[in-house]
């Protein structure tokens, strides 16, 4: 990697990983859409379209900037042409694919695909016959397993947290607002070479620099699929921090990120200015102890659903159900989940995905305790499998951070 470029090699690896669960799954072409995806593949975010058959070299069709993606890319970058005229330079360049007529299947990321976009594409690249199938599937499990060059930008976001949070906190004093606390460390952070973007996958889902809360307001419940929401500055931005001045004995609970050269950390500890209530000193503590008992259980080959039922029964022995990863209606149904170039990617930990873990996978896990009216205490590490089982990506100190 050289100013930030990915290597080809690794750009074309990827690609071939993706095309042998092409082949696996019958899917002729797959149209990459989403710029993540986009990066991701051919190793530049310029706005366009890659077309990637199941044998053969992909193309980028770029709309803008082309000089800039041709200096980026690792495949073959084309000026885009019209949509109406798509078709027919698709036929020109991928021959065998179209030869097949109605029968051939061309897969796209539909979890994240407009309709009306849909629609268009539906209608030019398969006009006159084949489909227009989903393969969101595919290549979030091709972006499950990170490579070392990833695991590398993940740590150094690891590290721009760490120093940033430690410069923040030393900071923090009774009286401070919860956005003064904030802006502190996306300061830190910015300087140390954070992009500024969090990325999401999911639908309507936006993340700020991450989750900063103190006593009640961190309680409120959001939109956000969290465990904990926060107040907000107002229904416009109604998540995260608010004006509200962070006090003595209540918890603090500081859930941030940060996202190096497009990859992102995901991290959270809590602090308090005194002492926090014996209740919610417990509640901390088996925090930090649902996260032990996931680490030794997060060996290659243990299922997902397996370690978020273990986190469930832990948190019913402690006594704290009720509390665990939020409260009531607005409780989540997951204990961790995949980081990467997106802070929602593959795998979850949670009901329903039988996933096993396998080497390569990075994931953040989160047990937190949500406490309405009064604060939200937890802890979040992000974590590699390796074949020895996981390691630790997150470098802030651990433990209850106290402050006089």
């Amino acid at each position: 990697m050289v100013d930030g470029l990915l290597h080809h090699d690794e750009l074309k690896a990827r690609i071939h990983r993706l095309q042998q669960l092409m082949e696996k799954e019958r899917i002729d072409a797959f149209l990459v859409t989403q710029h993540v995806d986009l990066y991701y593949l051919t190793g530049s975010m310029q706005a366009g379209y890659a077309f990637i058959p199941a044998e053969g070299d992909a193309t980028f069709y770029v709309r803008r900037s082309v000089d800039r993606a041709r200096r980026e890319a690792a495949v073959r970058v084309l000026p885009m042409p019209s949509l109406r005229q798509f078709r027919t330079v698709l036929e020109q360049d991928y021959p065998a694919v179209f030869s097949a007529g109605s029968a051939f299947q061309v897969a796209t990321e539909m979890d994240v695909l407009p309709a009306l976009t849909y629609d268009k594409l539906s209608s030019t690249v398969c006009a006159g016959g084949g489909s227009l199938v989903d393969g969101s599937a595919l290549i979030r499990r091709v972006r499950m397993i990170k490579s070392a060059s990833e695991i590398h930008r993940i740590e150094g976001a690891a590290q721009a947290a760490a120093e940033a949070l430690g410069a923040a906190v030393s900071m923090l004093k009774e009286g401070m607002s919860e956005l003064e606390l904030m802006a502190r460390i996306e300061y830190e952070i910015r300087l140390r070479g954070h992009t500024g973007i969090m990325r999401t996958r999911s639908y309507n889902m936006e993340i700020m620099t991450g989750m900063l809360g103190s006593g009640e307001a961190a309680a409120e419940p959001s939109a956000f699929d969290g465990p904990a929401g926060g107040r907000g500055l107002g229904p416009a931005a109604a998540q995260s921090v608010s004006r509200r001045q962070i006090g003595r004995n209540e918890p603090i609970l500081i859930d941030i990120g940060c996202c190096i050269d497009g990859y992102v950390i995901d991290q959270t500890r809590t602090a308090v200015i005194g002492t926090l209530p014996d209740d919610l000193a417990a509640a901390y503590s088996h925090a930090e102890a649902i996260i032990r008992q996931t680490e030794r259980l997060m060996q290659p080959g243990a299922s997902c659903n397996s370690l978020y039922a273990a986190s469930l029964e832990q948190a019913a022995d402690a006594g704290l159900s009720a509390h665990f990863m939020g409260f009531g209606a607005d409780q989540v149904k997951f204990l961790g989940h995949g980081i990467g170039l997106e802070v929602d990617e593959w795998p979850v930990l949670a009901r329903g995905f039988a996933e096993p873990l396998e080497p390569g996978m990075v994931l953040a896990v989160e047990p937190k305790f949500t406490f309405p009216g009064r604060g939200v205490v937890g802890i979040e590490n992000s974590y590699l499998i390796t074949s020895q089982g996981p390691r630790q990506l997150t470098k802030s100190p651990e433990g209850l951070i106290v402050l006089p």
